[in-house]
């Protein structure tokens, strides 16, 4: 049976914003308030990577990753923190977080997935990533005046062309399946950039929550 206009526009939206965090900065917190706006969602997951499976291991132990991901957010009533992949053994993949997702809040939640446009240039080298669309909508995320400029590999131009959507209500329709292109005023930090501020004895004032900055000082993290 087709769902009514009032089950649509009813549906829960929840947005998944994944990373190392280390540290989370105003970048991450902007663009997650951004795009909460934006997509009229519910909540907005920050989740903490233990083991990146494409990029080099974290210079900060999970805990401490995750302490400031929670002082970073309180206060907004929107944010949660979701500490699934720190809790699992092995490489962090995307897959194994949707599919915990999907058993923990149903088939009817849309499930956002945020992924940078630059990091969709290399989406089918995720593992098992034919998969990752049936289980949450992509919104691919451009900063000003960039786009996808590297050819994209033939299988994401056939993924692109058939699930695009330039339309929020299209992301609400259906709880996965749909990729969408979405450009923020993104802040110009980088979590590489802070930590070499503080091994250098620069300050990395209001880059990041001033809560961040006085845990990391607290803890010496990045000297």
């Amino acid at each position: 049976m087709a769902k009514s206009a009032a089950d649509v526009t009813s549906r829960r939206m929840v947005g998944l914003l994944g990373g190392t965090f280390d540290p989370i900065h105003h970048g991450h917190l902007r663009m997650a308030e951004q795009l909460a706006d934006a997509l009229r969602l519910d909540e907005v997951r920050f989740i903490p990577c233990a083991n990146p499976p494409h990029r080099q291991a974290p210079q900060t132990p999970a805990v401490e990753r995750s302490a400031m991901v929670r002082l970073a957010i309180a206060g907004n009533p929107r944010f949660v923190l979701d500490e699934r992949e720190l809790q699992r053994a092995g490489a962090s993949y995307t897959i194994d977080t949707l599919l915990g997702l999907r058993t923990e809040l149903g088939d009817e939640v849309a499930l956002v997935l945020f992924m940078g446009s630059d990091a969709f240039v290399e989406f089918d080298s995720w593992h098992r990533w034919q998969e990752i669309p049936e289980l949450c909508h992509l919104v691919l995320v451009e900063r000003p005046n960039a786009q996808m400029t590297e050819s994209l590999r033939p299988a994401l131009q056939s993924l692109l062309r058939e699930r695009y959507a330039d339309d929020t209500e299209a992301l609400t329709s259906c709880a996965a399946g749909r990729v969408m292109i979405r450009r923020i005023h993104a802040l110009d930090i980088s979590a590489t950039a802070i930590r070499d501020d503080l091994r250098s004895k620069r300050s990395p004032r209001y880059l990041l929550p001033d809560a961040v900055l006085e845990f990391i000082r607290q803890r010496k993290l990045y000297l």
